[in-house]
């Protein structure tokens, strides 16, 4: 019998070289080859260690492979993985309950990816404004900020202001009308009674970690009530711990009509999105109009019925508001320093660094080689987004090195 010979393990560059031919672009990662992971640290192929301070854009908000996380997903592997929707399966309602627990909504749509959820909050919305609110067939819109992003679907880069995101990806879907963010104003004249709804991020993530002022999100409800309208919350990276509270919006006791989720729900080990909403507004989907093969599926289910209960605890809110105080004291003791200015709400954070230092790529690049994990966003700024799980030490590690790329 001939032994098929061992592959002798290849290099990380190696491996980034062996992507070039089979991979199409899509982000343009960092120069390091991720091969174990365990809390808030992560080894490349080679062996080396790096504290990672991006933790999956939210994703991986209980950090790497958390035990209750994983016992829930083992557990499950080992009973049944997928039914499609076609029929129910043991573990959805469930997950259903606790999260609109949770969220204190009524219903809830799993997806799968965030993109997905955001897409049929479009169809719910469209859908709720011919049938409930009366707009003509054809005619609803829904009103957007400046600086948004919700994904990358073709509909969702249709309304999208990053000309990196929309270039070469016309035509473009009709419906949507773009304001400036933090504008109440703005909002509130683009709003009409064709308006369907609003569809905001709390805090504008990619955009770099974008807070708006105190009220907006009161303004925004107050003004979709009247209107008339639905309030859409894209909590998809702010939502479930990550701010200090369990949603962004819970920052100014908001209740958006519907609420958009993601990334942490599948605790950085399945892919699992959900829309939660009002009985009065998921209630316009009848069987057949909406579907997910893999939408809800037990394991899915299963995963995101124990981060549910992680934060039900409210220890991982806790967690991110008391680090978050030590992250804030750490940015502003570098303000001035390479650092001209940062954003930061709970265990996130947008850095925007000195230009006669470097790009944010640069400095993401220079923390690489301190053995620390951060991605660059629009130029010059850096997000800090680090596992709810970090310790302060690890934290206030973190940020000497920054200091010293920085000095």
């Amino acid at each position: 019998m001939t032994v098929a010979p061992v592959k002798a393990p290849r290099s990380s560059a190696e491996l980034i070289s062996a992507e070039t031919p089979v991979l199409a672009h899509n982000y343009h990662p960092l120069p390091v080859v991720v091969a174990r992971a365990e809390g808030t640290w992560v080894e490349d192929v080679e062996g080396r260690r790096y504290l990672d301070l991006l933790a999956g854009y939210s994703a991986l908000n209980f950090g790497h492979r958390h035990p209750a996380l994983i016992e829930a997903a083992h557990r499950q592997l080992d009973q049944l993985t997928l039914t499609s929707r076609a029929f129910h399966n043991d573990r959805l309602a469930g997950f259903a309950e606790g999260l609109a627990e949770l969220t204190g909504l009524d219903m809830v749509l799993p997806m799968n990816t965030g993109a997905e959820a955001v897409e049929s909050a479009v169809k719910v919305a469209r859908k709720w404004a011919y049938e409930v609110k009366g707009v003509p067939a054809d005619r609803a819109t829904i009103v957007v900020a400046d600086g948004n992003f919700h994904g990358r679907t073709t509909t969702i880069v249709s309304f999208s202001t990053d000309e990196s995101a929309r270039a070469g990806f016309g035509p473009f879907t009709p419906g949507f009308r773009v304001v400036p963010y933090n504008d109440l104003a703005a909002l509130e004249e683009a709003v009409d009674e064709t308006t369907a709804a609003v569809l905001l991020e709390p805090i504008q993530g990619e955009a770099g970690v974008v807070i708006p002022d105190d009220g907006y999100l009161t303004g925004v409800r107050d003004l979709t009530r009247r209107a008339g309208c639905l309030f859409i919350a894209d909590e998809i990276q702010s939502g479930l711990g990550r701010t200090g509270r369990t949603l962004a919006v819970d920052h100014e006791a908001v209740r958006p009509d519907m609420l958009l989720l993601g990334k942490a729900l599948g605790g950085g080990i399945v892919p699992v999105s959900a829309v939660v909403a009002g009985r009065d507004v998921l209630g316009v989907l009848r069987p057949g109009e909406h579907g997910s093969t893999f939408g809800g599926n037990p394991l899915s289910a299963a995963v995101g019925s124990a981060v549910v209960d992680l934060l039900a605890t409210g220890e991982f809110q806790r967690r991110a508001a008391d680090l978050g105080e030590v992250l804030r004291a750490g940015l502003e003791a570098l303000t001035g320093k390479g650092v001209t200015g940062f954003r930061a709400r709970g265990l996130w954070a947008g850095v925007d660094i000195d230009a006669s230092i470097g790009t944010g790529r640069r400095v993401s690049e220079l923390l690489l080689a301190e053995g620390v994990l951060v991605k660059d966003t629009h130029g010059s700024t850096i997000r800090l987004a680090p596992p709810l799980t970090i310790t302060r030490e690890e934290l206030e590690s973190a940020l000497a090195a920054l200091g010293r790329v920085l000095g």
